[in-house]
């Protein structure tokens, strides 16, 4: 189709823009080498720059092998959330009932363990929607109280998390490969009003 028209005043073709639609599933156990795969690849991305690659590869390798990600998802305590754009996989969260911090108040509470988009995703709406069904999912397993832990110097994911209702409310100890490192606990209700 002809008729947009250039700087130029030149006609040009349009040019279609597709936007293929994600979905947003729970995984299984057959999903294991794609979460792996997303897994590594994302945690690599976000914080390889700015941390020891020796730590590096060995927290990789203790947790996100195959066969680590295959227990993970048989474990009836968590619950991984896969979201794919034509049939790829492109983020995922997961959700895990385990130890609470002190600072951790609220009532029935469940721990967002992992929420990572693949970076040709960022800024698509992608984190929204999985935060979204996040949330859904946490108050689906009866929980009132929906916490994280994030690392004190990840800027950007402290100011998404903030943006999702999120609230500071104290820090813990991550241990990096042998680097302990300072994650900053935040809190949000999953009360409906």
């Amino acid at each position: 189709m002809w008729g947009v028209r250039s700087p130029y005043g030149l006609k040009v073709p349009e040019v279609p823009c597709t936007i293929r639609p994600v979905t947003i599933r729970t995984a299984t156990p057959a999903d294991a080498p794609v979460v792996a795969d997303l897994a590594r690849r994302t945690f690599y991305d976000t914080f390889a720059s700015t941390n020891d690659p020796a730590d590096m590869a060995l927290h990789l390798k203790s947790a996100y092998s195959v066969d680590q990600q295959t227990r993970e998802l048989t474990d009836r305590d968590i619950t991984t959330l896969l979201v794919e754009e034509g049939g790829d996989a492109v983020a995922y969260a997961q959700l895990r009932t385990d130890h609470i911090p002190e600072c951790v108040t609220g009532p029935a509470p469940i721990e967002l363990w992992r929420f990572y988009v693949d970076r040709p995703f960022h800024g698509r709406g992608v984190a929204q929607m999985l935060m979204d069904r996040v949330k859904e999912a946490a108050r689906e397993r009866s929980a009132k109280t929906l916490w994280l832990g994030v690392w004190e110097r990840n800027d950007r994911a402290r100011a998404f998390y903030a943006k999702c209702g999120f609230a500071d409310a104290g820090e813990h100890i991550f241990l990096f490969g042998t680097d302990p490192q300072t994650d900053r606990v935040m809190v949000t209700s999953l009360s409906t009003l």
